[in-house]
């Protein structure tokens, strides 16, 4: 896991080496243990190592291949390296590390871009091919890995992280209007190419690019999952689904055990990390695998309140397993002081205050092990959220499955009664303060169309994007290496390829997943209805904590000024719910963090420092 970036020059023009330099030093979090720089030509590559596989310097990058014609900068894993380097042994070619990186310039030598459908893993690699002249630029297929880029003064400029590429005078002047109401609206980011910051793009999930001297050409696709829009299952098939998905599961945790540096567990007490911390635990017993160590560590979130806290599913997990149980509780006191250093580390403003529960555990982390596992991407693939549910019914109702539309309708009411009463009353809040925005932002609709297409949707674009976006820029904070086993594509492949009701099963969500851990999991967590994951008492902080923060911010000269919302309707409805005239709903807090935003990447006095300034916060 590392930093990357790099410049293409498309001029006749040399690369700028203090450019590079500081792109890599705004990088400097995601790669503490090592730094490269390399200049070959018109291409110019940047690196920041955080050591995982492979602790010698053999290891460093920029990597050459033997004849020097290939240069790669790689962020991520390929967690079939070991299978793949055999491979490629047997086919003549020779190493001089032990590391997956080197991996990747062996395969593009002997199968070209075709190299991309032999990989397991997370990538976003760029490889010089001086032979060609052509910058061959991936991501991995699900999009764990990040890849922006921007093309300015007469260059191709790629990079890990926004910030980065900020470090041009001319990349990310101004925000990017459409794509900033899009989140103000409807809670969505990366779910298209744009970007806040206008001019800047992202590498969509399972894409490449080639830059040639004459520019980039056109991303492309080499991978996509088919989503099975059958409502049942045949007879026999929930035996065999759940075989599958657990010997599918248990291998893609193997995988992601491979490491020289101790991993732990991200362990929220839902059915999806709590199955991870099992089968880890399984896999120690049987395999031991040197990465864990003796007894795993698990991290995780706890607050006071028992309407947001789980404590008590954790203590089942521990209980069940044995593990050393690491827990921290998020300070209020702490809390603005957090969310400027979160906004910075995640580039671009973000949806609920959610995702500071997240970012509490990976500095936790921090202190004990340099890889987490997490079960991000379960939801997504197997009809986690409740609100799938509406989808699911609608379309059976549309192909005449009546039936089947009554058993789904009389499950979903039996176990989320209480959820869709809150949706509903949600909705109605929700567009209420939609109408504080001016102008007329892109409609976005998560959840129209079959479950099928929902599902697809989620996976590809309106959700799981964010969620890894989000991840990565927490971990990557405190230097930490984050990996996701429910993305191994051969499980989303898997997956997809199940009937619906595989999936959701008269109000059950993820019904072949409980199907699998019956007996692994305990049935406290196995059997569990409610959808809490990384939650925080968003409403109580933005009722108390934040309160005066926000009145001043909402007063301020730069909120009244932009045009993006109505201020002083803002401001009112925000009164109404301080006064309990009002009830509570994200749309507030998007306000507030988009505000906070512009005024960090935008409002500076002096602009061209504001390069500087920003690597001078990466590194201190």
């Amino acid at each position: 896991m590392c930093g990357i970036a790099g410049q293409f020059m498309l001029s006749s023009l040399p690369p700028d080496a203090g450019i590079l330099a500081a792109m890599s030093a705004s990088l400097a979090h995601r790669g503490p243990d090592g730094e490269g720089l390399r200049i070959d030509g018109r291409a110019g590559l940047a690196h920041r190592r955080l050591s995982i596989i492979d602790l010698t310097e053999e290891g460093a990058q920029p990597m050459r291949s033997e004849d020097e014609s290939l240069w790669l900068v790689f962020n991520g894993e390929i967690y079939n390296y070991v299978e793949l380097r055999d491979e490629l042994a047997a086919l003549g070619h020779r190493f001089r590390s032990g590391t997956d990186t080197e991996v990747i310039l062996h395969a593009y030598e002997e199968w070209g871009r075709d190299c991309l459908q032999r990989f397991n893993g997370m990538w976003a690699f760029a490889l010089w091919d001086a032979g060609n002249e052509e910058l061959f630029c991936a991501r991995d297929r699900l999009g764990v890995k990040p890849f922006y880029y921007a093309v300015a003064d007469g260059s191709f400029l790629f990079a890990s992280e926004i910030k980065a590429l900020l470090v041009h005078p001319d990349v990310g002047r101004r925000p990017n209007d459409r794509a900033l109401m899009t989140f103000l609206a409807w809670g969505v980011a990366d779910h298209t190419a744009e970007t806040m910051f206008s001019g800047v793009l992202q590498l969509p999930p399972a894409h490449a690019l080639v830059v040639r001297p004459d520019g980039a050409g056109e991303p492309f696709r080499y991978w996509d999952v088919a989503m099975n829009g059958e409502a049942a299952s045949a007879p026999g098939t929930d035996e065999a689904a759940r075989e599958g998905l657990r010997n599918l599961l248990t291998d893609a945790v193997r995988l992601r055990l491979r490491a020289d540096v101790p991993v732990g567990t991200c362990l929220s007490g839902g059915i999806d990390s709590s199955t991870l911390t099992v089968l880890i635990n399984d896999l120690l017993r049987t395999e031991a695998p040197a990465s864990v160590g003796s007894r795993q560590n698990t991290f995780s979130v706890c607050f006071d309140d028992p309407r947001f806290s789980e404590s008590r599913f954790m203590d089942v997990v521990v209980d069940a397993t044995g593990v050393s149980s690491h827990r921290t509780s998020p300070d209020p006191a702490r809390l603005w002081e957090d969310i400027g250093d979160l906004l910075y580390a995640q580039d671009e403003p973000f949806a609920s205050l959610s995702i500071y529960a997240q970012y509490c555990v990976m500095r936790l982390a921090r202190d004990s092990v340099k890889v987490v596992l997490d079960g991000q991407g379960a939801d997504e693939q197997l009809g986690g959220y409740i609100a799938y549910q509406t989808s699911y019914i609608r379309g059976l109702l549309q192909e005449g499955r009546l039936r089947q539309a009554a058993l789904e309708l009389a499950g979903s009411m039996r176990h989320h009664r209480g959820f869709f009463s809150w949706a509903l009353r949600q909705a109605v809040v929700r567009k209420g303060r939609r109408d504080l925005l001016r102008g007329e932002p892109p409609e976005v609709l998560r959840y129209q169309g079959s479950l099928a297409e929902v599902l697809k949707r989620e996976i590809v674009a309106t959700n799981l994007p964010l969620l890894l976006h989000w991840e990565d820029r927490n971990s990557m904070a405190f230097s930490i290496e984050s990996r996701v086993p429910f993305l191994d594509y051969r499980l989303v492949e898997y997956l997809a390829a199940l009937p619906l009701d595989q999936k959701i099963r008269r109000g059950v969500t993820k019904y072949v997943l409980r199907s699998a851990i019956r007996g692994l999991v305990p049935d406290a967590i196995r059997c569990r209805m409610d959808k809490m994951g990384f939650v925080t008492p968003e409403e109580i902080w933005m009722k108390d904590e934040l309160r005066p923060r926000v009145l001043d911010l909402f007063a301020s000269q730069a909120f009244r000024t932009r045009p993006y919302w109505d201020a002083d309707a803002v401001a009112a409805n925000y009164r109404d719910f301080l006064d309990g005239k009002a009830p509570y709903s994200t749309e507030i807090w998007r306000i507030v963090c988009a505000e906070l935003w512009l005024q960090k990447f935008f409002d500076r006095g002096d602009e061209a420092g504001r390069s500087d300034q920003m690597c001078a916060n990466s590194v201190s």
